[in-house]
C-alpha cells in the first residue's frame, strides 16, 4: 500500500464510493437485462 499521507482518507473512500456505484451500476444492468429477456420471450411467446 502506498503511503497517501494526509490524503488517505479522502482518496481511499473515493476509490470506495467509486466501486459501489460500479457495482451498483452492474447490478442494475443484469437486472435490466434479465427483465427486458423475459418481456421479450413473452411476446414472442404471444406471437408464435
Amino acid at each position: 500500500m502506498p503511503d497517501l499521507g494526509k490524503y488517505a482518507d479522502a482518496v481511499l473512500s473515493a476509490y470506495a464510493v467509486s466501486l459501489v456505484l460500479i457495482v451498483a451500476l452492474v447490478a442494475f444492468s443484469v437486472m435490466r437485462a434479465r427483465k427486458v429477456r423475459r418481456e421479450l420471450s413473452d411476446v414472442e411467446g404471444r406471437r408464435g
